[in-house]
C-alpha cells in the first residue's frame, strides 16, 4: 500500500476542515505498517479486563480538535488501551488526563477529562495529534514506520492554515515534527536542539517550534513535568500565537 502524497491529501482549495477531515479518512483507512496493524488489532481484541466491556477502536487515531487552530499539539503515538481505544488521541488514558486538564486550564478546552470520543470535549485554537497514528509496540515505533507517518502529519500542518506554532511534546515528536518542518521548507540542518521550554524561531511564515517533556506518567509522577512546568509553556505558547482563547 503506498502512502498517498500530502499534495493528494490536501488541496489548496479546500477548507481547514475539509482538508482535516480528508486527513482523517485518510488515516483512519491506512494499513501501511504490517507489525503496527497486527499489533493494534491484537489489543483490541484482547483488551484489559478493565475494559473488557469497550467495542475496541483498533484502528489508526487522526488527530483531533479546531481547524482554525493556531496551534498544533503533536505527540509521539496513541496508547494501547487509551486512543487505541476510544479512537480519540490522547483520551482515556493518565496522558491525556494531565494534559486536556491543563488545555481544560487555559482556555484551550471545554473540560478537563477526556473519556470517549462522544463526551462532548471541545477545544478551541489547538488541534492535537500524535507523529504516528497507530499504537506502537512498547510505545516504539520503528523509523520505517515513523516514515511512513510523516505525509499525514505534513498533511494536517499543511491543513492548518491558521497554524502560529507547534508544540512538541517530547523527543520523538521534536524529532518528527523538525524533519517535516525541514523538508516542507527546505531548511539545512542543523537546527535547534529539543530542550523543556525552548521555543525555536526557524524563520517568516514557519510555525514556532516549542519543546515540552511528555506529559507521560514516568515524567509527571516522578516531577519531571509538574503541572506548573507544562502550564507555563502553554502561555508561553499562548503569547506567542495570533488567537488566543477568550
Amino acid at each position: 500500500m503506498e502512502i498517498p502524497t500530502t499534495q493528494e491529501i490536501a488541496g489548496p482549495s479546500l477548507s481547514s476542515a475539509n482538508l482535516l477531515l480528508k486527513v482523517r479518512n485518510q488515516v483512519v483507512d491506512c494499513r501501511r505498517c504490517p507489525r503496527l496493524v497486527r499489533y493494534r488489532e491484537e489489543v483490541a481484541r484482547k483488551k484489559r479486563k478493565e475494559f473488557l466491556g469497550w467495542n475496541y477502536w483498533g484502528k489508526p487515531v487522526p488527530g483531533f480538535g479546531d481547524p482554525n487552530a493556531s496551534l498544533l499539539i503533536v505527540g509521539l503515538a496513541p496508547a494501547a488501551h487509551g486512543g487505541n481505544r476510544t479512537g480519540r488521541v490522547f483520551t482515556g488514558d493518565r496522558s491525556g488526563d494531565f494534559l486536556y486538564n491543563t488545555l481544560y486550564k487555559t482556555g484551550f478546552a471545554n473540560r478537563a477529562l477526556s473519556r470517549s470520543i462522544d463526551d462532548g470535549l471541545k477545544l478551541k485554537n489547538v488541534y492535537v495529534t500524535a507523529a504516528v497514528k497507530c499504537a506502537p509496540p512498547e510505545n516504539k515505533p520503528t523509523p520505517e514506520e515513523t516514515s511512513n507517518c510523516s505525509t499525514y502529519l505534513a498533511a494536517e500542518i499543511d491543513s492548518l492554515k491558521q497554524l502560529d506554532a507547534i508544540l512538541c511534546l517530547g523527543l520523538f515528536a521534536f524529532n518528527a515534527v523538525m524533519r517535516t518542518i525541514r523538508n516542507k521548507y527546505n531548511l539545512k540542518p542543523p537546527l535547534a536542539g529539543f530542550r523543556h521550554g525552548r521555543v525555536i524561531r526557524l524563520g517568516k511564515g514557519i510555525p514556532l517550534i516549542i519543546c515540552s517533556y511528555h506529559p507521560s506518567p514516568r515524567n509527571t509522577q516522578t516531577g519531571k513535568l509538574t503541572e506548573n512546568m507544562f502550564l507555563s509553556v502553554l502561555r508561553k505558547t499562548q503569547e506567542r500565537t495570533k488567537n488566543r482563547p477568550e
